[in-house]
């Protein structure tokens, strides 16, 4: 059954926001909200040990039922909101959002919301070969893929479910054929375990087009078993690459870029590391998060959000809405990364696997 065959009379839009809503919202350091990510589901075929362990996420453990989730249209009716207080750049999450039936029609409707600029979708590669010129068809422009090591016995040990590097490239190649470019890869780089595969993934995708994206093992959640001595600095991991393709720094896209970028010097491409621990980047995070169950959190260390989804069907009006997220975003002075010590390490945090990466 599509989520179209199951929508609620909660589902329609309940009113208009109109063509300009307000004056630019900003937070308390002065942070407008330009990027949203959606969860479009909590659940994923992976079991990555710095994700979703599975001494966690097992047989017994209880994901969320899918009258919980919220249904398309209610993700199409916030992202409108969201859209009209300047959010620009739009991506889905997970979980795997290629787990979530009829994908193909969310994005549809996300594609059409007029102001959004860049419509995305991070994923694991496993089912993005047989999805991905069905999801450029519908609208998608580009995806970024997660791969953390090319070889097999590494990557297989990482994502702990045996799958293979060879499945998530081909993913990778028909994505590229389907038009979905420039693509990321996201490799979270742990101490020893994968640091030995920074090289040989820059080196494999060096000339292709695509951008290889190095992300310090994070401490997001409470059940990946992160210490600071499993992080390989971003510095490090620049003078690894460097020392066999030379590289040269060179300026964000945007601002509030996450990664900062390099290119090779022989004009063979980029790369980019993502430093949130050694290097943070707090100051220009313009990113708000809802997950699957439609809360809205604007920290990815977050330990508490906020019910959009009761509002949505409560029978809330657009204006209404927008309120409440202007409200929220507007009290925000998330610095999470910023001020990582031992006051923070007992806190609470959402899992990434239920707020997206």
């Amino acid at each position: 059954m599509s989520d179209r065959e199951v929508e609620s009379p909660h589902d329609r839009f309940a009113g208009s926001v109109g063509s300009v809503m307000a004056e630019q919202v900003v937070d308390t350091r002065g942070r407008p909200v330009r990027d949203l990510r959606i969860s479009v589901t909590d659940r994923c075929n992976f079991r990555c040990t710095y994700c979703m362990p599975k001494e966690i996420f097992n047989r017994d453990y209880e994901f969320l039922a899918r009258d919980l989730l919220l249904s398309f249209s209610e993700i199409e009716r916030i992202a409108r909101v969201f859209v009209e207080l300047g959010v620009r750049k739009i991506r889905l999450t997970g979980g795997e959002p290629l787990l979530r039936r009829g994908i193909e029609d969310l994005v549809a409707r996300l594609a059409a919301i007029e102001g959004v600029d860049d419509l995305t979708l991070t994923t694991n590669g496993a089912l993005l070969a047989r999805k991905a010129r069905s999801l450029a068809e519908a609208g998608l422009d580009r995806v970024t893929v997660s791969l953390d090591s090319l070889d097999d016995a590494t990557f297989q040990a990482m994502n702990d479910v045996g799958f293979p590097v060879s499945g998530v490239l081909e993913g990778i190649d028909a994505a590229a054929e389907a038009g979905l470019v420039p693509i990321k890869i996201n490799m979270v780089v742990k101490r020893g375990v994968n640091e030995d595969s920074i090289v040989p993934m820059a080196e494999y995708f060096r000339g292709t087009g695509h951008i290889v994206r190095f992300i310090e093992f994070m401490d997001v959640g409470t059940t990946n078993g992160w210490r600071l001595d499993d992080v390989v600095p971003a510095a490090e991991v620049i003078r690894r690459i460097d020392e066999v393709f030379p590289l040269e720094a060179i300026p964000p896209n945007y601002p509030g870029e996450v990664a900062r970028r390099f290119r090779y010097r022989d004009g063979a491409g980029e790369i980019g590391v993502i430093a949130s621990v050694t290097q943070p980047f707090c100051g220009g995070c313009t990113r708000a998060r809802i997950s699957a169950e439609g809360m809205l959190y604007t920290c990815l260390f977050a330990s508490k959000g906020t019910d959009l989804r009761s509002l949505v069907r409560d029978g809330v009006t657009d204006e209404e809405l927008a309120d409440v997220v202007s409200g929220v975003w507007q009290a925000r002075s998330d610095r999470y990364s910023e001020i990582r010590s031992e006051a923070t390490s007992g806190l609470v945090r959402v899992e990434m696997s239920y707020i997206g990466g």
